[in-house]
């Protein structure tokens, strides 16, 4: 038996596939546009292992290699304040939401605060939410025509209270629609910390709030840290905010790259952006590694333990209004594109001047093919995330196979925009020509989603014994037979919560969407994007409503299934 398995079958052939898939759509077109940043000309790799005369060109590009490029991050001050400009909008970011979700975070874990479960459950809309219709709401409540600047107006304010295209707006809507990232790790830090290092404390006379400062606070601290980053590589990698918000005269590394390849097949421009956009990200990725690796705060024993919870009124009631403001922020922007999206005309009073579903009735006419797209997208993305996060599960979880396991991390510190590009520079020329289709589509969202699928998989089969698969194996079934019919259908709940995940993601990815998607494969998002950059706010609204709904749903499935597999 042991002689079956380390010879080549099926289960090789198939890892072999995998290691091909990832070279080919991964590796290779990140490698490709690492090379454009020293040519800055497109290099075609593939192209020269089969055409004499593109090997040929090829070669003289690589003659051509310099530095000048990465000079350029530095001399060329578009690109340069591109790059502090993301980066303080990162930082910004990071330390405003740690600031807002310690309270929060406190009041869910530690305190009978009112309306915990409600606050909770409306902490996790804004993940829902993509970030350019997250963007626009704030355009609907905060732009010269929002509701919001005719209360302040009304109210004896001048001008905006708060300018939409701008640093501040872009940094406000991050905010309000990023802090969950942060909120839930956080909760998880305070509830696992050890409440009798708390009680001794209270003991020794220390007041509840010294208490905090001193002993429940610097237990969340790996928590904190690690969230932070975390919210620092979703700020700086997100695409949908800045292409909505940043005015022209703001250089944000993510509008420059997209800029350079859509409006100028600028191919060295977008190269060497993208290369500093993925060292950036992998760079805060390896920090939190090491801040978390190089520390010890541990604080959970086997002692069994009752957690007191904090029923000070004053507190928690303090705690229930400041988190009942801060999740109001987010509803209040949904509220008004529902609102939008079933106004008659709205613009120079408060609320819209009638209301009407007509616009819901244009997208099922004229846009229906928008979300059959993303349907249809979608469910090829997760058919080909299911075939090959169950597979490299197996090969991770029973052949050890820690190649395949680092190449599927690589997607996790590639911005989506950066992607995008990689994949056109090495797709837009034979023998391979996929850009423009909805195949590179799907494989991109693959990809791009593929480790979500991978957590849940990997998961469930290691609590899979590796007895039931060599029982079949014994009894004449080939290792690849064994995996399918025994291990696969095991896998199941893994698959399912998995699969909802990947779904709900895929359904509003952005980055990806308006880069790589042709005309006649636009969905949703794409086709949001465009009617809010064409001005036409009313179906931007309906579609971006129709958008959320679907996620929603498909979200409380997953949630329901994950209940099921726990």
């Amino acid at each position: 038996m042991k002689q079956r398995k380390k010879g080549f079958n099926g289960l090789t052939v198939i890892k072999i596939l995998l290691y091909l898939f990832f070279g080919l759509f991964l590796l290779l077109p990140l490698f490709s546009v690492f090379l454009v940043s020293f040519t800055s000309q497109p290099v075609n790799l593939l192209g020269a292992l089969t055409n004499p005369e593109i090997l040929s060109s090829t070669i003289d590009k690589f003659k051509g290699i310099t530095l000048d490029n990465y000079k350029a991050i530095f001399t060329n001050k578009g690109y340069f304040k591109g790059l502090m400009n993301s980066l303080l909008l990162a930082l910004s970011v990071s330390v405003i939401i740690i600031f807002i979700c310690v309270p929060i975070a406190y009041g869910i874990a530690r305190t009978k605060m009112p309306f915990k479960r409600t606050i909770g459950a409306l902490c996790t809309i804004p993940l829902i939410v993509p970030t350019f219709i997250s963007s626009y709401a704030f355009i609907i409540m905060f732009g010269r025509a929002g509701w919001v600047t005719h209360i302040y107006q009304a109210l004896g304010g001048e001008g905006l209270l708060i300018n939409p295209y701008s640093m501040t707006g872009i940094i406000l809507v991050q905010v309000f629609f990023f802090f969950p990232y942060a909120l839930w790790p956080m909760v998880a830090a305070f509830k696992v910390s050890d409440i009798t290092l708390e009680e001794a404390s209270l003991n020794l006379g220390a007041k509840n709030w010294l208490t905090f400062v001193s002993v429940t606070f610097p237990l969340a601290i790996p928590g904190i840290i690690s969230t932070a980053l975390i919210i620092f590589s979703v700020s700086f990698s997100d695409f949908g905010t800045p292409i909505v918000l940043a005015p022209k005269d703001l250089n944000l590394l993510v509008v420059e790259a997209y800029r350079e390849i859509s409006g100028f097949f600028n191919w060295a421009g977008a190269a060497i952006l993208t290369v500093i956009m993925i060292l950036v990200a992998a760079f805060f990725f390896w920090l939190q590694h090491l801040f978390i690796k190089g520390k010890n705060y541990g604080s959970v024993s086997g002692k069994p333990k009752q957690q007191k919870l904090n029923d000070h009124k004053v507190v928690t009631r303090m705690l229930a209004i400041y988190s009942g403001i801060i999740v109001l922020i987010p509803m209040l922007a949904m509220g008004s594109i529902f609102l939008q999206s079933i106004a008659t005309t709205w613009g120079k009073d408060p609320l819209p001047n009638g209301y009407t579903f007509k616009h819901y009735q244009t997208i099922f006419t004229t846009s229906f093919g928008n979300i059959q797209n993303s349907i249809v997208l979608a469910i090829g993305a997760l058919i080909l995330s299911v075939i090959i996060a169950t597979f490299i599960s197996y090969f991770v979880v029973r052949q050890n196979a820690s190649k395949l396991d680092f190449m599927t991390s690589i997607p996790l510190v590639v911005p989506g925009i950066a992607l995008g590009i990689a994949l056109i520079q090495t797709f837009n020329t034979a023998p391979l020509q996929l850009t423009g289709t909805a195949l590179i589509l799907i494989i991109a969202y693959t990809i791009r989603r593929l480790p979500y699928m991978i957590r849940s998989t990997m998961g469930t089969m290691r609590a899979i014994k590796q007895d039931i698969e060599e029982a079949a194996i014994n009894l004449g079934a080939t290792p690849l037979t064994a995996a399918l019919t025994v291990i696969g259908p095991l896998m199941l709940p893994g698959i399912a919560a998995g699969s909802i995940l990947v779904f709900i993601t895929v359904i509003k990815e952005t980055s990806i969407s308006i880069l790589l998607a042709p005309a006649e494969w636009a969905p949703m998002s794409l086709a949001i994007f465009q009617n809010i950059l064409r001005g036409e706010y009313y179906s931007a609204a309906a579609m971006s409503v129709i958008l959320v709904i679907l996620v929603l749903i498909l979200q409380a499935v997953a949630n329901r299934l994950s209940r099921k597999q726990l």
